[in-house]
């Protein structure tokens, strides 16, 4: 079996996570879905390096836990964690918000985009030892 970069997505909404995911595995990634904040957290530092990126909504719902507050655990595992947010209101927010070398994208988006966005971001990042 080919050893596939493995992918962290947090999205709350099933039919947004079902395409997510189709596009990601179509893009030749495998696919962890979290469907909370919460979860995210807890699958990220019991990851041991496993993820490759975080692809996150903003807006998790009535979740404490939001896409900033996951992608910022992330970087504290991994100063260099490839971050991508999708959001349909709070794209304006990502220059304040959001991490340093990450991706904003203004939902709906092409499931072309997402899988360009996820290759982007690891193609230059640090490659993995």
């Amino acid at each position: 079996m080919e050893n596939l970069p493995v992918i962290l997505v947090v999205e709350d909404d099933q039919p947004i996570q079902s395409v997510v995911e189709a596009s990601l595995t179509d893009g030749g990634f495998e696919i962890v879905i979290a469907s909370s904040g919460e979860n995210a957290l807890e699958l990220l530092d019991a990851s041991e390096g496993k993820y490759r990126a975080l692809v996150t909504d903003i807006n998790l719902g009535r979740d404490k836990i939001d896409g900033w507050d996951v992608a910022r655990h992330a970087r504290e595992i991994d100063p260099a964690f490839p971050v991508i947010y999708m959001s349909g209101r709070d794209a304006g927010d990502w220059a304040s918000k959001g991490v340093p070398n990450s991706i904003m994208l203004a939902k709906p988006f092409a499931p072309a985009q997402l899988v360009t966005a996820v290759s982007q971001l690891l193609n230059t990042g640090i490659p993995p030892a």
